[in-house]
């Protein structure tokens, strides 16, 4: 079976990620879930390198990282090659995230944001599409600037 999506939380994302894998089923879309499993303290690096991997090598297009504000996932899948990960709050960032920056991984906050919101957050980041035009060449520049000493 093909993955659409991976999908990552640390303890403050758990409950969170439970709902959005609720709602990700129910609308068909097919994820891996890479962890964490309870609400024990753990370490979000450990999580957000995990989807990030998989999106940078191609593995998968798209991910999802949840914490307790979604900064940390956000800073840590950004380090790696190809990843725009962006943390998303509200429907407009999410619809710009998507269409202007091509971002391939959401961040959420779970002490920021709702499941309400959230939800609404993630279908938006799964059903916007990328503009391309002038915001491909912008893409294809900060890819450029991964491989060119500044």
């Amino acid at each position: 079976m093909k993955i659409d999506l991976m999908i990552g939380a640390d303890h403050a994302g758990f409950a969170l990620k439970k709902t959005i894998l609720e709602m990700l089923s129910a609308k068909g879309v097919r994820w891996k879930d890479m962890g964490t499993f309870s609400d024990e303290s753990v370490d979000y690096p450990d999580f957000a390198f995990k989807v990030a991997r998989a999106v940078s090598t191609g593995q998968v297009k798209t991910g999802i990282l949840i914490c307790g504000t979604g900064i940390g996932m956000s800073i840590t899948a950004n380090r790696l090659p190809g990843v725009r990960a962006a943390l998303c709050n509200d429907l407009y960032t999410v619809r710009m995230a998507r269409a202007h920056n091509n971002a391939n991984i959401l961040a959420l906050g779970s002490r920021v944001i709702g499941s309400g919101l959230a939800q609404e957050i993630v279908k938006t980041f799964l059903e916007t599409p990328f503009e391309k035009g002038r915001h491909l060449r912008r893409i294809k520049k900060m890819d450029q600037g991964l491989r060119t000493p500044v």
